[in-house]
């Protein structure tokens, strides 16, 4: 995809990774847009590769991906698409943000009503929520063009539940870090190409694929690092 082997540049990321000695991964979590041609062997792939790690692999839907194909491939064990993941004192919420025929992303009335509920049945853990498009502006026209539509109902349910400590997406293929009434907003760098920070029209920036570590400490607080790789096409 624009001359890059994302193929080959996830792996060597992941690879990248898990060399890392300063780090030690417990799962690994996908933000979506995991194939850009929606194609059947494009997430078995994704499985053969993330499969050998022998780590929980929590997955959100993106605006290229296919949440069918998703439901069907990535159902059993090391996968999970979407729901909760809790982790001794930490509950993940996975949240689809997919809107059918949109770059943009939404949640709806039905799930943001989900995710209210998920939010009152967990008021004695910390939370971290999950989801591929950003709900808060990056400072890019084109990019906040396809962010989430109804952010602004997403921010308000945050704001009423203070166990919730950050929330991070993909999307926008740049690292990130924004503070909002006490919850960090984070976003991590794609496996593939970047986007220029900042940009008013579509850009590449030079950086290459990288990754975002997170530690998710008893107390509520987190660590987090972002990881550049060297993986080249």
């Amino acid at each position: 995809m624009r001359g890059v082997r994302t193929y080959d540049t996830l792996r060597r990321t992941l690879d990248s990774a898990m060399d890392n000695k300063a780090w030690q991964a417990d799962v690994i979590l996908v933000t979506g847009d995991i194939v850009q041609d929606e194609s059947r062997s494009g997430y078995e792939m994704f499985c053969d590769l993330l499969s050998p790690y022998g780590l929980p692999v929590l997955c959100t839907p993106g605006n290229h991906d296919d949440p069918a194909l998703m439901a069907e491939l990535l159902n059993t064990r090391p996968f999970q698409l979407c729901g909760e993941a809790r982790f001794d004192s930490w509950s993940l919420l996975l949240l689809s943000t997919y809107l059918v025929g949109e770059d943009a992303g939404g949640l709806g009335p039905r799930r943001l009503a989900n995710l209210e509920k998920a939010l009152a049945a967990h008021q004695d853990q910390h939370v971290l929520v999950c989801m591929h498009h950003h709900p808060i502006p990056m400072g890019s026209r084109w990019l906040d063009g396809v962010a989430l539509r109804d952010s602004a109902d997403f921010l308000q349910l945050i704001d009423r539940y203070p166990q919730v400590r950050a929330v991070t997406c993909g999307h926008v293929h740049q690292q990130s870090e924004r503070d909002r009434n006490g919850v960090t907003y984070f976003s991590a760098p794609s496996t593939c190409a970047q986007f220029l920070p900042g940009s008013e029209f579509f850009a590449l920036d030079e950086r290459p694929p990288g990754c975002r570590w997170f530690e998710l400490c008893d107390d509520g607080s987190l660590h987090t690092e972002v990881q550049w790789s060297t993986a080249v096409s």
